[in-house]
């Protein structure tokens, strides 16, 4: 499996996984759509559940990247949003990691409440039988 990781607190004399990331070298891996977007998997690093799906650009991965919690591009209200910034349902980075083709994250974190606005636990709370 070709799986890559960036440890979103790595710290050390050499060169960061995050410092790699802001200067742009890993970020031209990403394979970004016709809008300059890359959908974003948020899973929960304790219990595994996927908690959400939304989209980053560059800038908000770099927020993300920079600050440790994970930041967004609404593609309805056209901006970036710090998720948690209203609600206090904050989520802390541990790892974003990359798939294979490379137009997918995997953002890995510690989830402080619930992560979906309806109040559940994880957005993916409903089930098609």
């Amino acid at each position: 499996m070709s799986e890559k990781r960036v440890d979103a607190e790595k710290q050390g004399t050499e060169e960061s996984g995050d410092d790699a990331i802001l200067r742009g070298s890993l970020l031209d891996q990403i394979k970004w759509d016709d809008r300059g977007l890359v959908p974003a998997i948020v899973q929960d690093t304790n219990s595994g559940d996927v908690l959400m799906l939304a989209y980053m650009n560059r800038e908000s991965l770099r927020r993300s990247l920079e600050v440790h919690q994970t930041w967004f591009w609404s593609r309805s209200r056209k901006c970036l949003w710090h998720k948690g910034e209203t609600s206090g349902q904050i989520q802390r980075i541990r790892e974003i990691r990359y798939d294979c083709d490379g137009d997918t994250l995997l953002v890995r974190v510690e989830q402080e409440g619930v992560a979906c606005h309806t109040g559940a636990w994880s957005c993916f709370y409903r089930m098609l039988k």
